[in-house]
């Protein structure tokens, strides 16, 4: 039933209308929230599209924003700061995607619900907002994360009354969300089952897995004792529960089951479908998520329309309820949406926070700045240097380190190497990469590396990641110098104790190493279980660790030059 009434937030009154019918084209209901002004002027919308439930985003009037660690930080509720959107002459309309909340149908696997593609529904709710005597037919969007993803995928069916979006912090290609280099993430667990930090999506039993319903049983039981023979998989009670009993996470346990790259993700990848959008976009993301980074710039790269990319600083999480970058939606949704003039348009299309300087660089195009690609060699007694060591591998023999399954360990062994002091600023901005010439006694592991900068005084801050699974190892032909891709379609069993050389992708960032500073390099198979880096983000948002004992051995010598290949932007 439509529920109306007021509300009082500091000296704005805001009048809700709650509970809204939006009819899909095949019969199918979703329902809305509408918060706008008191008056009976019709005013342009905000639409904010998710699963996680609208009444969750509500929160938004009555909790003060919170910061991580806080524990009253939730993920979810990433609509947006409802009463400045109200202040700023907007309606804000806030839905729940079909199989969830209230609204009606089913939710089957990814960006596709019951055979229907979110987008399409996304067209059906943003021309149905414009038509409403409340709305001037001018539409935006608004929202981060699951919010964000779907201005794209709303973009991309081009519904004629989408003016212009503005994204922050979206997530693009999904495998990449899902597995870094391969290597499981647990965070979408935590944003669909609703641990760890999150509420989660507001399931119902109408939510559905797309293995159940593609496979029969016995293909299906199958599948799923093949997944069961991983031992990194073995180890991890969680996933041995899910693949038992999977109608317990359906979504959850579609991602575990699908761990290389293929249809079940390409199916409604944002980033291959940004061609079709011609209509303004702004994107803008925080450093310190790499995968994130990495998409939103190669969706950056795609768009066809107006668009702007701000890279912001690290931390990387926001606030929830999300209020950050109001203020430049405000501006571009003026401009672009009320017709304002501002200049906005008259600025670089491309913004960069530098850590280390705290600038920002600005420019036309990503990455903002000529890139002189430099190598640093891993050397003997932990030291990375611009010169390659000269001794070969029977003289300078390998670093290592073994790391026990943590089910009989609660150390992570962690490996390192670090440049003497920078003598002066030295500035670099773009995608890096790892080349590790490695042997390990086993037929897999995980590669996870971390770059720091290291004051004099010890304290650090973390410049960027990269990870790769190492029987994921094959690049393809999109590799260059410093900017490895791994296609993420097959696996290749390592050989034990072959000398292999591990190509690992280093996430874009921009960081300015200043006089004094250290740039250190952390090589492991597993992630510290708590740092000052893991404290800013939510519980679940690590890795899945080596199930197996494993031993590493580092090769860094005349023959094997293990070296990092880094973006300098200033002479090396």
């Amino acid at each position: 039933m439509v529920d109306f009434h007021t509300w009082q937030a500091g000296t704005e009154t805001i009048a809700i209308t709650k509970n809204l019918r939006v009819p899909m084209r095949d019969g199918v209901e979703l329902a809305a929230d509408v918060y706008s002004g008191t008056d009976d002027k019709p005013r342009p919308a905000l639409v904010a599209l998710s699963p996680y439930g609208k009444e969750l985003q509500a929160l938004a009037l009555t909790m003060p924003p919170q910061r991580r660690p806080s524990p009253m930080w939730d993920g979810c509720i990433e609509a947006g700061d409802i009463t400045r959107v109200v202040s700023e002459g907007y309606a804000h309309v806030i839905g729940d995607l079909r199989g969830s909340g209230d609204s009606g149908g089913e939710h089957i696997g990814n960006y596709n619900a019951g055979g229907v593609s979110l987008g399409e529904d996304a067209y059906d709710f943003i021309e149905w907002v414009a038509a409403q005597p409340w709305c001037d037919g001018n539409v935006g969007m608004i929202g981060i994360s699951y919010f964000g993803s779907m201005q794209i995928l709303a973009a991309a069916e081009r519904p004629p009354h989408l003016k212009a979006i503005f994204v922050s912090g979206g997530h693009y290609d999904f495998y990449e969300t899902t597995y870094h280099g391969g290597v499981m993430w647990f965070m979408p667990r935590a944003a669909r089952e609703g641990r760890g930090g999150d509420s989660g999506w507001a399931f119902t039993d109408r939510v559905k897995s797309r293995m159940i319903e593609k496979y029969s049983e016995a293909e299906l039981k199958e599948l799923v004792a093949k997944r069961l023979q991983d031992p990194d998989i073995q180890a991890w009670p969680n996933l041995v529960h899910l693949l038992h009993y999977p109608t317990n996470h359906e979504a959850w346990f579609d991602i575990v089951m699908n761990e290389l790259d293929g249809p079940w993700y390409e199916e409604r990848n944002p980033v291959n479908l940004a061609k079709n959008i011609d209509i303004p976009v702004y994107l803008q993301l925080d450093q310190g998520r790499g995968w994130t980074l990495d998409g939103t710039i190669e969706l950056f790269e795609t768009l066809q329309g107006p668009k702007k990319l701000d890279i912001g600083p690290y931390p990387p999480m926001q606030s929830r309820p999300f209020i950050e970058e109001h203020d430049k939606m405000f501006r571009w949704y003026d401009y672009w949406i009320k017709g304002i003039d501002n200049g906005i348009m008259d600025e670089p299309a491309v913004s960069v926070f530098v850590e280390g300087s705290r600038q920002t660089v600005e420019a036309a195009q990503w990455p903002p700045k000529e890139i002189d690609y430099t190598n640093l060699f891993l050397r003997p007694r932990r030291k990375l240097s611009l010169e390659p060591e000269l001794m070969g591998t029977q003289f300078a023999a390998p670093d290592g380190f073994y790391q026990a399954p943590l089910t009989v360990t609660d150390k992570v062994e962690i490996i390192s190497w670090s440049t003497e002091p920078f003598e002066s600023p030295t500035e670099m901005i773009g995608t890096g990469a790892a080349h590790i010439f490695a042997s390990i006694d086993q037929d897999d592991t995980n590669f996870i590396l971390r770059l720091w900068d290291v004051a004099p005084g010890g304290k650090r801050q973390l410049v960027t990641t990269g990870f790769l699974k190492a029987s994921h190892r094959e690049l393809d032909e999109r590799t260059s110098e410093g900017n490895p891709y791994h296609p993420h379609t097959r696996t290749e069993p390592v050989e034990p104790g072959k000398i292999e050389e591990y190509v690992i992708r280093l996430y874009p960032f921009a960081n300015t190493f200043t006089q004094g500073h250290k740039l250190e390099l952390e090589l492991s198979c597993n992630e510290p279980l708590a740092d000052d880096h893991n404290a800013l983000l939510p519980p679940d948002a690590f890795h899945l660790p080596v199930g197996r004992p494993v031993t590493h051995k580092i090769y860094r010598d005349a023959i094997y030059q293990s070296r990092l290949v880094l973006p300098f932007t200033t002479p090396s």
